[in-house]
């Protein structure tokens, strides 16, 4: 491979193939966009790799005579690159499925190339805010917008991620059709899952408090939270209340809509609730996934014993 050569076009055969196994992932799998769009980045990432690595762009009869060799030096260039070992993981994940798949469909023995595993790496602990701190966010949302209406609307989407632990597209994929809110709002989350999570009074009291002063009437196939010109309301709207709130506040950056939803789990922990129904409430196909918030629940107790302890 020449060093800095431009990355070669993709064969139209696979780019056949790439368009069909991203149809065949949304089809059968329920892929949120968000995650077709990153399958699709690192697929052509590989495959522009394999392009210039080879000299030829890359067929389906190069992913059949893969090596480990030939996935390791992909891995040494994405590292180089600056890519992160989570990303990398990714990417040769999604890369593994895609060469498994094909395979399948064109007859080759991929063992070789599907034996390479992805790089360790130490997942990041959630960022929850304390109590207190996700009390005060909401108390400035709703005294920020100058239009009370909007300032209701903002107050309940982040009453909803703090109260039921919703991702924020959850919960703005609402629709008239949901309100009145039940004891228990049924969700379809990622992967097509479906989950029932409790709405605590406090929760529907906000969302009826907006739906008191929005100017739009709530009708059943028409988004429950509008932006100020009746559409479907856009999370970068969230993100920047959010913003504005932990500027107010001191809070760090890592004080984001999604925190709301990590504040959930973690509160719920350090009030004795346990993992398995934390993973139920938040949608996680797997426990390991939720046994992350164990992590901050030691930290943040260690963080009070260092600075409570006479000896520590």
């Amino acid at each position: 491979m020449t060093s800095g050569a431009e990355p070669l076009a993709l064969a139209p055969a696979m780019a056949e193939n790439l368009a069909r196994w991203l149809d065949s992932e949304r089809a059968t799998r329920d892929r949120s966009d968000h995650t077709i769009r990153a399958y699709q980045a690192d697929l052509l990432a590989f495959l522009s790799f394999l392009g210039s690595y080879h000299g030829s762009p890359a067929l389906p009869a190069t992913l059949g005579g893969l090596t480990q060799s030939d996935m390791r030096a992909f891995a040494a260039a994405e590292r180089g690159r600056g890519l992160s070992a989570r990303s990398l993981a990714r990417r040769l994940s999604a890369a593994r499925s895609f060469i498994r798949w094909m395979s399948d469909r064109h007859g080759f023995d991929a063992s070789k190339a599907l034996a390479t595993r992805g790089p360790k790496y130490t997942r990041s602990l959630p960022r929850p805010l304390a109590p207190q701190q996700a009390q005060d966010v909401l108390t400035i949302t709703g005294d920020t917008h100058p239009e009370p209406w909007i300032a209701a609307r903002d107050v309940a989407v982040l009453t909803l991620l703090w109260g039921c632990g919703l991702r924020i597209s959850e919960a703005l994929g609402l629709d008239g059709a949901d309100w009145p809110l039940r004891e228990a709002l049924t969700i379809r989350g990622k992967g097509g899952r479906e989950r029932q999570v409790p709405v605590l009074p406090i929760a529907r009291d906000a969302i009826g408090e907006y739906l008191r002063l929005c100017p739009f009437p709530v009708e059943p196939r028409s988004p429950l939270f509008r932006g100020a010109r009746g559409g479907r309301l856009h999370p970068t709207l969230i993100s920047g209340t959010m913003r504005q709130a932990r500027q107010v506040l001191g809070l760090p950056p890592t004080a984001t809509p999604h925190a709301l939803r990590h504040s959930f789990a973690t509160h719920l922990l350090a009030a004795g609730g346990d993992l398995r129904t934390i993973q139920e409430l938040l949608g996680h196909a797997s426990l390991s996934t939720t046994q992350v918030y164990t992590g901050v629940d030691d930290a943040h107790l260690l963080a009070v014993y260092r600075a409570a302890h006479p000896r520590a």
